[in-house]
């Protein structure tokens, strides 16, 4: 057994014993085995090295903390909410096409963060009246917020998963959108069309109105939602005219939204906003840093170069075990961490853009895993039901479909890299 080997195993045990046994924060347990392996390899602790790798992200952290702030202050001025309200106005009388706005409309918020959690905190608990309003079971609500939420997470234009592997074998966060949609939107639509058949009955629309009547808010003028088309705007014309319009950055574009919300609604107490915005932030920052650490020990002790050397040399049926066991990991920035990186090695004959797609679809359902189970404990608190494993139970199918698409896509990711790249 060689001994870069030796080091990955240690610590990858050090991090599932922090995890699963210690019940440590991921973040932190990413920190204590990027140190094990450092020691191990005889490095010492080295300090310099473990601060540079924990700045590794600082444009995913800058992303994640201004767009927090801006979707805080976007449902603090009302704009979500009217969107919601507006929504089942829109498309009351075609119940599947409702199901299909509300999880688009669920995955807003994670395909502008890259964080999951957010999704179940802004519009999922905006969602969730008129789910059960129209009369679906509190548990399907929240299997249907939760797993619209993990779509969020990996759904273009951010998706901090794509750029932790990115981080992790030098490849840049270019040419992803279509990659990310072939995976996400499938999985999106049958879950919409999933929990519409099994679970929506026909509903009076007077009485789902008249029950949603709390979600009105007095801002109904059309100035609070110019943050909103403001920040969509500019980032479709940085994509569309690069040549023509200067390119500010993600975290600035947001930075200059939230200035708009605060200049069009002056009543909301921006410090109060941002401090909660941060503090639900904060744990997926310390990840990063923690994820950062992690690689740049990888590097350090040669364990990201015995992982290229040895992935080509692995027989298939093991490469998609290992692919599989993916969402198991508890975490969706671990996973793409941990196994993310060295998958890609692993299959790196066929298209890295659509395999790394396919890998972050089935790191991100590690979300939803125990033993922390977040986003089903979250969405278990948004629909007022205490076991949140119950929530996990409801979500078995759509995870299942997910799963088939993650595993068909990169079964097939160069074929398809000849149709969609």
């Amino acid at each position: 057994m060689s001994f870069e080997l030796i080091i990955l195993i240690s610590m990858l045990a050090v991090f599932a014993l922090s995890v699963f046994v210690i019940k440590m924060p991921a973040g932190v347990s990413l920190i204590i085995s990027a140190i094990t392996g450092a020691l191990l390899a005889g490095h010492g602790i080295p300090v310099r090295l473990l601060v540079e790798g924990g700045f590794g992200f600082l444009e995913a952290i800058l992303i994640i903390a201004t767009a927090m702030i801006f979707m805080k202050i976007m449902e603090a001025s009302g704009a979500l909410a009217q969107i919601s309200f507006g929504i089942v106005k829109t498309f009351h009388k075609s119940p599947t096409l409702l199901l299909i706005v509300i999880v688009l409309f669920v995955m807003f918020p994670g395909m502008l963060t890259g964080l999951s959690s957010t999704c179940v905190l802004t519009t999922g608990m905006l969602v969730a009246p008129i789910l059960l309003a129209i009369g679906m079971p509190k548990l399907a609500t929240g299997s249907l917020i939760a797993m619209a939420a993990v779509f969020g997470e990996v759904a273009p234009p951010i998706s901090i998963p794509v750029m932790i592997i990115g981080g992790g074998v030098d490849m840049p966060y270019i040419g992803f959108t279509v990659p990310l949609l072939l995976v996400t939107i499938p999985s999106a639509l049958f879950t919409a069309l999933y929990f519409r058949i099994r679970f929506v009955k026909p509903y009076n629309i007077e009485d789902v109105l008249q029950k949603l009547e709390t979600l009105k808010t007095s801002g109904r003028r059309f100035k609070i939602f110019i943050p909103l088309i403001f920040v969509i705007t500019y980032m479709v014309s940085e994509i569309v005219f690069h040549d023509y319009i200067p390119h500010l950055g993600v975290p600035l574009i947001f930075t200059i939204g939230s200035i708009i919300g605060i200049a069009i609604s002056p009543q909301i107490k921006i410090i109060t906003v941002s401090r909660n915005a941060l503090r639900m932030a904060m744990p997926v920052i310390v990840i990063l840093v923690g994820v950062g650490m992690f690689l740049q020990i990888l590097t350090l002790t040669g364990v990201r170069g015995y992982l290229a050397v040895s992935a080509l040399q692995l027989p298939d049926a093991i490469k998609y075990m290992a692919a599989g066991i993916m969402p198991f990991m508890g975490s969706a920035y671990a996973s793409a961490s941990v196994i993310g990186v060295p998958l890609v090695y692993v299959f790196i004959g066929k298209s890295a853009l659509i395999v790394t797609a396919s890998l972050v679809l089935m790191a991100a359902l590690g979300d939803l895993m125990p033993p922390p189970s977040l986003l089903c404990a979250y969405a278990a608190q948004t629909v007022e039901e205490k076991n949140h494993f119950k929530i996990l139970k409801q979500s078995i199918i759509p995870i299942i479909f997910s799963m088939i698409v993650g595993i068909t896509v990169l079964i097939f990711a160069e074929e398809l890299s000849i149709f969609f790249l």
